[in-house]
């Protein structure tokens, strides 16, 4: 199927893409598209105006500043799994197949917050800072406040997340995934990074409406318990053809252990 018919825009720059949203409210960015174009395709989206924010050069790339590393959000799937990012690289190896990994973007999957996106639980494990810019300036979001449900993150209309801030101090790190055998996609993913502190963040994506902390587990591994069973309750997770709420909370028990075992 084909989509409907929508008119195109190109950013140069940041500036230059908040002007445009500015000027035009219907417009949806699009960054690598991997996302938004299969969608279009099947006309479950149908977006009257597209403005393409994957040239911008100054939203590309990753530096070290201080203590964390400062990444683009049109940085490409394949740039960060060739990274010394932690975490991130081994997570990017999940994502897609070649072709999407070397167009996709980190900056819009994080963007497009979809429930079963590997990179959000990476993020919270990791405690992942998040730079938005608006017409009214800069803000930067914490990951435990990013995403807020369904295909539903802290970008409001008229704002571009620009960059991420990755914590460089992180000691050890780990993803286990449970995924889809056509789509790739997690039915469970398990991320969890030990800090520099000593302390443990873990998440978990693919099980409910939004990626989140498996505080449960945090609170067992750092007081030096197992993993254990009954990380998650199932009443609080999603049930569909490919797994019930139920086996996907026995999920998180199974992938928890392992992730736990090597950090």
């Amino acid at each position: 199927m084909y989509p409907t018919n929508f008119d195109y825009q190109k950013a140069h720059s940041v500036d230059e893409a908040l002007s445009a949203m500015a000027a035009n409210p219907d417009l949806k960015v699009i960054a690598g598209g991997h996302s938004l174009l299969p969608a279009m395709k099947l006309r479950l989206a149908q977006p009257p105006a597209l403005l393409d924010v994957f040239g911008i050069e100054e939203m590309k790339g990753i530096r070290e500043e201080g203590d964390v590393f400062v990444v683009g959000a049109m940085t490409t799937h394949a740039q960060i799994l060739r990274s010394q990012l932690s975490l991130f690289p081994e997570v990017a190896g999940y994502v897609g197949d070649p072709m999407v990994r070397n167009r996709g973007t980190i900056g819009g999957s994080l963007a497009h917050a979809d429930p079963s996106a590997d990179y959000p639980a990476a993020a919270l494990a990791l405690g992942v800072e998040f730079v938005i810019r608006g017409m009214e300036g800069e803000r930067v979001v914490p990951a435990d406040e990013m995403f807020l449900g369904m295909f539903e993150s802290a970008v409001q209309p008229g704002e571009l997340l620009t960059h991420l801030r990755v914590p460089r101090n992180v000691q050890a790190s780990a993803y286990e995934k449970f995924k889809h055998p056509a789509s790739h996609y997690a039915i469970v993913g398990i991320a969890l990074a030990r800090h520099a502190d000593g302390q443990i963040r873990a998440a978990y994506t693919g099980a409910g409406e939004k990626a989140a902390r498996l505080t449960r587990l945090e609170e067992r591994l750092n007081a030096g318990q197992p993993a254990g069973t009954g990380l998650v309750e199932s009443a609080d997770l999603l049930g569909d053809r490919f797994a019930s709420p139920e086996y996907r909370a026995h999920l998180v028990d199974v992938l928890a252990a392992r992730g736990a075992a090597r950090v």
